[in-house]
């Protein structure tokens, strides 16, 4: 699947109409769907509670809020990736209160050209961290089987005495005779012995 198949979820935080048009010309509905706008930091709050985002763009300042703090606890709490737009002058100073957290940050104004970079690399952490996700999860997956395969392996030592290797052997041959999961028979035996 190329980075461009998938359609990336997006809320815009800006009071600015101009920029508001700016990035509705800027996502592509083929691209970044659904894109919801937000006027103020309470409304974005609302949205992110309804649902979750892949990215977040705040346009600040906002009128009820600066948005440093929304920035801030958008990345550290959900999944989405956060880009911080603030003027040039406060850009490094908040930059170094943000940047631990996972928000990226361009300073304003800036390009049409440096918002589309910005897209980009949203788009390319985006795909890295899904892909990371679902290795973890493969890897907690194989670990679970692994704990009970081994759980499942003792009470047979002490309740069957059975030696280890006939243990194993004992829930290998069970799945593959009943074409399940070592960790489905292990189950089985956990359940069984408790």
């Amino acid at each position: 699947m190329a980075l461009t198949d998938k359609a990336f979820s997006v809320l815009v935080v800006s009071t600015a109409e101009n920029f508001n048009s700016t990035m509705a010309a800027m996502l592509p509905e083929s691209r970044y769907q659904p894109v919801r706008y937000a006027g103020s930091i309470s409304a974005a709050q609302r949205a992110v509670a309804q649902r979750s985002y892949d990215f977040v763009i705040i346009n600040t300042p906002l009128s009820d809020d600066p948005g440093v703090r929304f920035a801030i606890d958008c990345s550290t709490s959900g999944k989405a990736l956060v880009l911080l737009l603030v003027r040039n002058e406060i850009h490094a100073d908040i930059y170094d209160k943000v940047a631990r957290h996972g928000v990226f940050t361009l300073p304003k104004p800036m390009s049409r050209q440096a918002m589309d970079t910005a897209l980009r690399w949203l788009t390319t952490a985006k795909t890295k961290l899904q892909s990371a996700e679902k290795k973890s999860t493969k890897m907690e997956d194989k670990m679970e089987e692994i704990r009970l395969v081994n759980k499942a392996k003792w009470l047979l030592i002490s309740k069957e005495g059975l030696l280890e290797p006939e243990a194993h052997r004992t829930i290998e041959k069970e799945a593959m005779d009943r074409c399940v999961t070592k960790k489905e028979i292990a189950k089985e035996i956990i359940d069984k012995y408790n």
